[in-house]
């Protein structure tokens, strides 16, 4: 017996390893462009609910899903609104495994587990299909999740095993009502320790494989076994919040928001189910293919969590209303503290979703060395006192905050790079790592211009007017370039031969603007100005002109 116990975890390992298998390869097959999409095709319920589903069936892990969708609205990314309906996509597009199993089941697909998962390594390890080596990862993760399934269904038709789940099925039954709890709690349970509600169904359909055998089970004792996984199919509904849970502890309000309405979802859909448990037994009795039960067990999972998005599917604002009333906003604080947390479960759910929430903080940083530069440019435009009692120090604040971000982002992309990543990812990593040391010297410049600004103004230095006029299209120069990079670098996408030109064009404008402003001031020294109001002229010239290199250098980076 122990050695049957020894193989039944096994069995269950090399199925749940095989489904993280699958599930890591797609992403890895698919780049960001999966992280891409949840993130930009929420716009309303119904837009959200099917990107749910549809990257949920992609990806085979609700897990995967709702975790990303928790971490994005952390990141603001996504809102609690938008990520409602992906919850409820969710929900519906985790159902699939369980269609999968059934089908292979009945062509017993398990026979050719080995296979499959042998030709899979087959092309992963060869360097010809290296490009496609996430989809040969999937490839061996089927083929381990039939393994799997085909040793959980032997476990079960063993017939000392058997006789246990029918007696303890029985007698869990003479309790009535009580029964009702007893498979609910493990469904909820087992569920919640193997963090997956797709493996959990897989379990259950693998138990109805072999005891819808011939000759395993007579028909009263089948019905008993279908009502009673049933209800633990539902209990796993509750189960598989988990991941939200653990995905939501340290982040933002919102984020716990989202995670608290897939919990609430879930344990509401559940209350309703079991309130109308036998007519819902019924109609999916009616609706199922024939009078087999691993069929009739992978319905319920189906019409179980579309019922519960047909209830609550009209209610998604009041939904998000009710959260924030039992979830407070956080409290604000004053202190110009950044904070990047690296979220453990995302990297292990969805190690692709770890380098999109880079890219949104880039695109932070970028935001606000702009808006430094348009501090500096206020700065230029009212040269006096106000600067000093108002831009100079939010332009010391910015820095210092961008400071914070280059050593925390700096650190975040490092463990990045620890995870098992696309080639696309991995590159973008590499690129994130070259562009936030540019921005940060960006930001440095910024502040030495305003440091040039403010001793000028302490000093009570004299500029004729039209220096400043002269100055002020050189700098908006500077500024149309940074801009340009500014929005191209929120997208993480390589210039365009046309970009790249328009961004060389306006450096070397940039250039030719800089040795005329510098031939100006020098041929005032030379006609006796103020020495130091000249040469604190021509280092802002100088600065600034550096701002403009560094955007270039972006552009490089970004050809």
């Amino acid at each position: 017996m122990i050695l049957k116990l020894i193989n039944f975890v096994g069995s269950l390992c090399f199925l749940l390893y095989g489904m993280k298998l699958m599930s890591d390869g797609i992403q890895k097959s698919a780049g960001q462009r999966l992280q891409a999409a949840l993130a930009f095709m929420t716009g309303n319920r119904f837009v959200g609910l099917l990107t749910g589903c549809i990257l949920t069936m992609i990806i085979q892990s609700s897990g995967a899903t709702t975790v990303m969708l928790v971490s994005f609205v952390n990141a603001e990314l996504v809102t609690v609104v938008q990520a409602i309906g992906v919850i409820f996509g969710a929900n519906i597009g985790t159902t699939v495994t369980g269609w999968i199993v059934a089908l292979g089941s009945s062509f017993e697909i398990k026979d050719y587990a080995i296979p499959i998962f042998g030709l899979g390594y087959l092309f992963y390890i060869l360097k010809k299909f290296k490009s496609k080596e996430g989809f040969w990862l999937a490839i061996m993760g089927f083929g381990l999740l039939f393994f799997g399934l085909g040793g959980l269904s032997n476990f079960f038709a063993e017939p000392i095993v058997k006789s246990f789940v029918i007696n303890f099925i029985n007698q869990v039954n003479d309790f009535g009502i009580i029964s009702y709890a007893i498979g609910l709690f493990i469904g909820i349970v087992l569920t919640a320790l193997i963090h997956s509600s797709s493996a959990m169904s897989a379990i259950v359909i693998g138990m109805a494989v072999a005891m819808s055998k011939e000759g395993n089970a007579s028909i009263e004792e089948l019905n008993e076994f279908w009502r009673f996984g049933a209800i633990m199919i539902i209990g796993s509904s509750v189960g598989s919040t988990v991941d939200a849970i653990l995905a939501a502890i340290g982040a933002n309000a919102n984020a716990k928001r989202t995670a608290a309405v897939h919990v609430l979802f879930n344990v509401a859909t559940v209350i309703i189910a079991l309130i109308f448990f036998k007519p819902f037994i019924a109609f999916v009795e009616l609706v199922s293919p024939g009078h087999n039960i691993v069929f009739r067990i992978a319905m319920l999972n189906t019409a179980f969590k579309v019922m519960g998005t047909v209830i609550f599917i009209p209610f998604v604002n009041q939904i998000s209303k009710f959260v924030s009333i039992i979830i407070k906003d956080d409290v604000v604080s004053e202190e110009n503290v950044y904070r990047l947390e690296f979220n453990e479960r995302m990297a292990i759910e969805s190690p692709e979703g770890c380098v999109f929430r880079a890219q949104k903080e880039i695109t932070v940083f970028s935001d606000v060395v702009v808006q430094m530069f348009d501090e500096l440019q206020t700065g230029l435009l009212k040269f006096g006192k106000e600067f000093l009692e108002t831009g100079y120090q939010q332009i010391e604040k910015l820095e210092n905050y961008c400071d914070q971000m280059n050593e925390q982002l700096t650190q975040y992309l490092v463990r990045c790079t620890h995870l098992h990543l696309s080639d696309e990812a991995k590159d973008n990593v590499a690129l994130m790592m070259q562009l936030i040391g540019e921005m940060e010297s960006m930001s440095d410049g910024c502040l030495n211009i305003a440091s040039q600004l403010k001793k000028a103004i302490e000093k009570e230095m004299s500029f004729r007017q039209e220096d400043f006029e002269r100055l002020l299209p050189y700098f908006e120069l500077a500024r149309q370039l940074l801009y340009f990079i500014h929005k191209n670098v929120a997208k993480i996408q390589k210039l365009t031969q046309e970009q790249f030109d328009f961004a060389s064009e306006l450096e070397q404008q940039i250039d030719d603007e800089r040795k005329a402003l510098k031939k100006i001031a020098r041929k005032r020294l030379e006609s006796g100005a103020d020495v130091k109001s000249e040469l604190l002229y021509m280092d802002i010239i100088r600065q600034i002109e550096k701002i403009g290199d560094r955007c270039f250098d972006v552009a490089g980076d970004l050809r």
